[in-house]
């Protein structure tokens, strides 16, 4: 992870802003001179309507941001990139697609080569070790829940604290991640909206709008705010 350049971010869009507003400034900041993007829109249906929502945001900031639908070879698509972006949607539509393209080794190979990795939501659990935190619905089967393993811990993206008003008797967003640590080892980091962590030589900040909810097994969960370097 030492020359890996990450933006792994809890939503595209945050309450009373518009798409990907909020994150403006870690964009900027993490994509430096560069200025090529791919958009990967795998993670919803109307991937046509997608992608000219996140290429029209792009343009909007300078850059030049291309779907990869646009391209004959998806895997040769990435040889035209900078970097690429992951938008969100469903955790499991995505990651099946990406295997169907042939992109999981192809997106890891690339981002080890100096790539830039982005992705709000779907797009950030895809870059963890497995897409197991996932809010999503398995309304399709991918062939393995491992994904990219570009980030060595896992995401919960939309993190949501319990209600202590709420007198709705099911599991906690919390319950059920401390469930998850019951039969795994790998952390979770919990991103509340508005939350960002970027990754770059080899440190990993919290940024953004909001903190993260860090749980590790047989330990009690740790709060961390923004701006913070997270050391696990």
């Amino acid at each position: 992870m030492t020359s890996t350049k990450l933006l792994l971010i809890s939503t595209s869009t945050v309450y009373g802003t518009g798409y990907l507003d909020h994150a403006e400034p870690q964009i900027r900041e993490i994509m430096g001179e560069s200025r090529r993007v791919i958009f990967i829109p795998y993670a919803l249906a109307d991937r046509v309507a997608y992608a000219k929502k996140a290429g029209s945001r792009f343009e909007a900031m300078g850059f030049e941001c291309k779907t990869i639908d646009d391209y004959a070879d998806p895997v040769r698509a990435l040889d035209d990139a900078d970097a690429v972006f992951v938008g969100g949607g469903n955790t499991f539509r995505l990651l099946k697609t990406l295997h169907e393209q042939g992109l999981v080794k192809a997106i890891k190979r690339r981002v080890e080569k100096g790539m830039i990795y982005m992705g709000a939501s779907a797009g950030s659990n895809v870059a963890c070790p497995t897409i197991r935190t996932t809010n999503d619905m398995p309304i399709v089967e991918p062939p393995t829940l491992g994904a990219l393993n570009l980030f060595p811990y896992q995401i919960n993206p939309h993190y949501v604290d319990p209600d202590p008003d709420s007198k709705h008797m099911g599991e906690t967003r919390e319950e059920r991640l401390l469930q998850y640590l019951e039969e795994n080892e790998d952390p979770v980091i919990g991103l509340r909206e508005g939350a960002i962590l970027c990754v770059k030589d080899g440190k990993v900040h919290l940024k953004g709008l909001r903190g993260a909810r860090i749980f590790k097994k047989n330990r009690a969960p740790e709060e961390l705010t923004p701006p913070a370097e997270l050391i696990i």
